[in-house]
């Protein structure tokens, strides 16, 4: 499938995790900038949401009216210049950003990536790492954030590089694996099961779900986003160009993705896009949470 692509914010550095706050703007990580991005749908311009140092990764908005993001100070060789442990950050509506969490039950971060609040309003994310496994081998982690700021970790992985999370609405907590290209849905009672393999040259990158349960998965490398049913039967390929890195959807049936451009681990590359496709398929509301 493909459908018109429109441009909406470009000049992006590793722009990742975006998501869509309540007066239609939408926020991005975007990453070598250091900054939590906005593009403003109203005025059709981008800006600085926050800046938040490192390498933020993902962000959305919890039931407080702030920000929570994962915080990455490093990707591939690129190092962010003004660093921040890897944590979980939160901005608040007055600007004020605080790192809240940096390890779980004793275990610092290796390099949160993306976040997701569940029904209960807890906050789930993948604690993916350096993607130079090679030099900095590390298991990937899975871990939950309590409303009172203590972090456990709910899955301890192989070397698969977690990444894209979401939580189904009876809190069965969903993710992708970028080395395995598995597709991995866990109960509320611990059972694992994979849903399904991505299929070769479709690195899954980021995961959201739509109203009707269905999983829409980046392809970093395929150029566009596999859509999956709930029970993990590949239904079709959103074909987009470009690397996609995480998407998320908009009211009115858009899907808004974060294209990477030329793929660069660098820093040097600012060519990141913010792109829209109407997709015609509404997103499931995603839950609310904070952390006090």
């Amino acid at each position: 499938m493909k459908r018109p692509i429109m441009v909406r914010a470009t000049g992006l550095g590793h722009p990742e995790g975006p998501y869509e706050l309540d007066d239609g703007r939408v926020i991005f990580a975007n990453t070598y900038a250091s900054e939590i991005g906005c593009w403003d749908p109203k005025t059709n311009t981008k800006s600085t949401y926050a800046m938040v140092g490192g390498g933020p990764n993902a962000c959305m908005l919890g039931s407080d009216g702030a920000v929570y993001s994962t915080q990455t100070p490093n990707v591939g060789s690129w190092i962010a210049p003004i660093h921040r442990p890897p944590s979980i950050q939160k901005t608040s509506a007055d600007g004020r950003v605080d790192v809240l969490v940096t390890e779980a039950d004793g275990k610092k971060f290796d390099g949160p990536n993306d976040l997701a609040f569940g029904p209960d309003g807890r906050l789930f994310f993948t604690d993916s790492g350096d993607w130079n496994q090679a030099d900095k081998p590390h298991p990937g982690r899975i871990v939950v954030v309590e409303k009172n700021g203590v972090a456990k970790i709910l899955e301890e992985l192989d070397h698969t590089y977690p990444n894209g999370i979401v939580v189904e609405p009876d809190g069965s907590v969903v993710w992708v694996e970028s080395y395995t290209l598995n597709v991995i849905r866990r109960r509320p009672d611990g059972k694992k099961t994979v849903l399904c393999k991505m299929p070769e040259g479709h690195i899954p990158d980021g995961l959201k779900i739509d109203a009707n349960g269905d999983f829409w998965i980046t392809a970093v490398a395929a150029g566009g986003v596999d859509h999956y049913s709930k029970d993990g039967e590949h239904i079709e390929f959103l074909e987009t160009g470009g690397t996609i890195l995480n998407c998320c959807f908009g009211k009115g049936g858009k899907l808004f993705c974060c294209d990477m451009g030329p793929f660069d681990t660098t820093g040097a590359t600012m060519t990141g896009r913010l792109i829209e496709v109407d997709l015609g398929v509404e997103g499931m509301p995603l839950f609310r949470g904070a952390i006090g």
